[in-house]
C-alpha cells in the first residue's frame, strides 16, 4: 500500500477545479466506499491493537503509530453492519477529521479514482445505512457510498456546541438586527451543529445541502435584489459537497455581480491541509476547521460587525 498517496501539494491542484480524488475502500461484503483522499494521512495494514475499558463499542482498540496512540474505529459497526474480523488481514486509513486524527478500520483498500463533484450525488432517501451517507456516485458501473463521517464521530464522541460565556459576552453583533446568514454543508450533523452553536447570536439562518443547492438559492434571491449581500450578510460553507464543492462555489458568487460582495467563510474538517492562499485563490473571506463553536462565534462576529 506504500506510494498509494502522493504529496498534498500534488492534490491541491484541484483547488477550485470542482473535483476530488477518492480512495476506495471495502468494508464486510462487496460495496465499495470512498473517502476523500485529502483526509487521509496513511493506509497501512492494521497494526496489534490494545483494547481499553470503557471504549466505545465501535473502536476496537487503540494502536500506537508512529509514537501517536491512535483510536481505531470500526466502520462496519459504527454505520450497522457487522464488525469487521480477520484483523490481521485488514487495513486501517488514517485520517484527520475535525482537528483530531483517528485511524478506520476496513476489509480491504482499492486504488485511487480522480472525479468531478458533479458526478458525486446526494444519497437516495431511506432508512437504514442511508442515513450514514453524505453521497454517492457511480464507478465502474457500480454504486459507491460516501460515509457522513462526522455523524459517525458526533455519535462516538459527541462534539460541544454551545459557545462559552466568555465569547458570548465579547460578541458585538447588535442580536437586535437579526443578520440573515446561509450554512452550507452536506452534512445534517454538521449543519445542526453550527445551527445549535449560533443560536444564542439570534440570526436567520438558511441552510443548503451542497453548493448547488445554495447557489441556486442565491440566484433566486439575485433575481430580487441587485445585490444580495444586502439581504444575505454572511455564507459559511463547507468545502467536500456532492454537485458542487464549497471552492466552486464561491468563485460562482465571485463571478455573479449580484452576489459578488457576500461574505464567505469556508468551514471544513479538512484541517490542517489548506492554507490562506487557497482560500484566496478562490475569492472565500476566510477559513476555519470545524469544530469549534466559540471560533466559529467569532469570525461570525468579525464579519457581521466589519
Amino acid at each position: 500500500m506504500s506510494g498509494i498517496l502522493e504529496s498534498v501539494n500534488k492534490r491541491t491542484q484541484l483547488v477550485g477545479q470542482n473535483r476530488l480524488e477518492l480512495l476506495l475502500f471495502k468494508l464486510n461484503g462487496r460495496q465499495r466506499f470512498g473517502i476523500n483522499v485529502f483526509k487521509v494521512k496513511e493506509v497501512l495494514q492494521c497494526p496489534p491493537l490494545t483494547s481499553l475499558p470503557k471504549l466505545n463499542p465501535y473502536v476496537r482498540g487503540v494502536a500506537h503509530i508512529r509514537g501517536t496512540t491512535i483510536s481505531i474505529i470500526d466502520l462496519s459497526a459504527a454505520t450497522g453492519g457487522q464488525p469487521i474480523e480477520d484483523l490481521k488481514n485488514c487495513f486501517i486509513i488514517i485520517s484527520e477529521y475535525n482537528r483530531s486524527i483517528q485511524g478506520f478500520l476496513v476489509q480491504s483498500v482499492e486504488r485511487i479514482i480522480n472525479m468531478n463533484w458533479s458526478a458525486i450525488m446526494p444519497p437516495p432517501q431511506g432508512a437504514g445505512r442511508y442515513s450514514y451517507l453524505t453521497a454517492v456516485t457511480e464507478i465502474d458501473n457500480e454504486l459507491v457510498e460516501i460515509l457522513d463521517v462526522e455523524k459517525i464521530l458526533d455519535e462516538i464522541s459527541p462534539a460541544k456546541t454551545e459557545i462559552s460565556k466568555e465569547v458570548d459576552s465579547a460578541i458585538n453583533i447588535d442580536r437586535e438586527q437579526n443578520f440573515h446568514i446561509m450554512v452550507v454543508d452536506d452534512s445534517a450533523v454538521a449543519r445542526k451543529q453550527i445551527v445549535r452553536a449560533l443560536s444564542s447570536l439570534n440570526l436567520q439562518i438558511d441552510t443548503a445541502k451542497n453548493g448547488k443547492e445554495a447557489l441556486d438559492k442565491l440566484k433566486v434571491m439575485a433575481s430580487e435584489v441587485d445585490n444580495v449581500a444586502s439581504e444575505l450578510s454572511l455564507i459559511i460553507s463547507d468545502i467536500e459537497m456532492p454537485e458542487m464543492d464549497g471552492y466552486t462555489l464561491t468563485a460562482e458568487i465571485r463571478d455573479d455581480p449580484k452576489l459578488k460582495d457576500i461574505k464567505v467563510v469556508l468551514h471544513t474538517s479538512l484541517s490542517g491541509v489548506f492554507n490562506q492562499a487557497m482560500v484566496q485563490k478562490v475569492g472565500a473571506n476566510d477559513f476555519i476547521a470545524k469544530f469549534n463553536p466559540d471560533e466559529l462565534a467569532a469570525v461570525v462576529d468579525k464579519y457581521l460587525t466589519l
